[in-house]
């Protein structure tokens, strides 16, 4: 549902149905991703993808080596944090909770209303479950789907965009096409889990073009052999493992680097 609310904000389907929009809108207050703050700042995310000096809106901050080691103690706590493991296992709170609502609607609360409308809702829908169909009902039913959800949600989104080889730019640089193909990786999944994921694993080809709906994507890649020329990861262990020991950009090697480095 997330990945068709996702591509309907990116206008790839349904959008010439006012029914859809409402559902839309609903859903995405639902889901602590209203569309004012979603749609800015998925937006801004694809026009800046992989640029190393612009402003972290919709994506994890990612700095140089030398820009780290300028950092004071606290900037540095600061920015590995927001990257943590436990941080993003924890999405529910950090990037949706508050990144996504309560950031928005403190940083503007005129153009991001539906942010305090998100959480009021959601927080609503959380204390009826709990009063009056008890705890359980309450934590199987909402909290720990929304956890598990939110956490693979926010995984994805970072290993999507920090994988080994991936690619970041300055700038002048910074090339639209060349970032979708170098800086997004095609998350390799099973049949199953591309299906749950909404083909989301083929984020190179929807940064490349946002117009193709997730249920094309796999087509586009089979019928073009530059899109399969590609830098790629999975949900290995090993490769999760991968990717969360990266932390910088590393200007002098070209690649991007865990703290053991710096």
């Amino acid at each position: 549902m997330f990945i068709i609310y996702h591509d309907h904000q990116h206008h790839s389907i349904l959008n010439k149905s006012a029914i859809a929009d409402v559902i839309m809108t609903v859903f995405g207050m639902y889901m602590l991703s209203p569309t004012s703050i979603w749609k800015r700042s998925h937006d801004h995310h694809h026009n800046h993808n992989s640029k190393l000096f612009s402003a972290s809106i919709g994506s994890y901050p990612i700095v140089t080596k030398k820009k780290y080691q300028e950092m004071t103690s606290f900037q540095k706590f600061n920015y590995l944090a927001i990257r943590h493991p436990v941080t993003i296992a924890l999405g529910y709170f950090s990037m949706f909770i508050i990144g996504m609502c309560l950031c928005s609607f403190i940083s503007n609360p005129r153009k991001h209303w539906d942010s305090l409308l998100a959480l009021i809702l959601h927080f609503t829908v959380a204390i009826l479950l709990f009063v009056f169909l008890g705890w359980q009902a309450w934590f199987f039913m909402f909290f720990l789907p929304f956890l598990i959800a939110f956490s693979l949600g926010a995984y994805l989104f970072y290993a999507q965009h920090n994988f080994p080889d991936v690619e970041f730019y300055e700038n002048k640089n910074w090339v639209y096409e060349k970032a979708a193909m170098k800086s997004s990786s095609f998350m390799r999944m099973n049949p199953i889990m591309a299906w749950f994921t909404g083909n989301i694993g083929y984020h190179h080809i929807h940064h490349l073009n946002s117009k193709i709906p997730f249920y094309r994507l796999p087509e586009a890649m089979k019928h073009f052999t530059e899109l399969q020329n590609c830098k790629s990861t999975s949900l290995t262990p090993r490769a999760i493992m991968a990717c969360f020991k990266l932390k910088v950009w590393d200007q002098e090697s070209n690649h991007m680097i865990g703290v053991k480095g710096l």
